[in-house]
């Protein structure tokens, strides 16, 4: 794996995550496949089958982010970030049709469930960087390329963070 760049958000919610299923979920998941196996027959039990099952994807999920964490770097907010266009940053974009977008660049392993968080891969993103409001940003798209003009950048400073218990 490759580094990886999470924004300080991200990085807590899946620590949250990863503690959750470790300290949790899969304590709970683990007493079910044993009370089930207790039972005698597993060839058509269920409650064994299925819960054998999530056990095996709780401990891919758990490999999978302990993994994630030995390359991962957060990347927190900075003072000198402000005013341009970086990693971590909400971008609010308008074309000359009137269009608007907003969006925040994060990374690869932040944008699921996530509305309007984009990859720091995205070609949009890509775009934006190093921009500053006002500036105007191209953007090849299927149809041809589009031009953006950048309306607002913010950041989330670490003191609004969400706290997961």
């Amino acid at each position: 794996m490759n580094r990886k760049l999470l924004t300080a958000e991200g990085y807590q919610r899946l620590q949250n995550e990863l503690n959750d299923l470790v300290r949790k979920e899969r304590p709970e998941i683990t007493k079910i496949v044993s009370w089930a196996a207790s039972l005698g027959d597993r060839s058509e039990n269920a409650d064994y089958h299925y819960n054998k099952r999530k056990l095996r994807e709780i401990d891919r999920r758990i490999r999978y982010l302990t993994k994630l964490f030995e390359v991962a770097q957060r990347v927190d907010y900075h003072p000198q970030q402000d005013g341009k266009v970086y990693f971590g940053a909400w971008v609010e974009l308008e074309n000359d049709e009137g269009e608007k977008a907003s969006f925040r660049i994060v990374g690869d392993e932040e944008i699921y469930g996530q509305p309007n968080h984009i990859s720091l891969q995205a070609p949009i993103a890509k775009a934006c960087l190093g921009k500053s409001v006002d500036d105007e940003v191209f953007v090849q798209t299927p149809t041809g390329k589009k031009a953006w003009y950048i309306l607002n950048i913010e950041y989330q400073k670490l003191d609004k963070l969400p706290v997961d218990d």
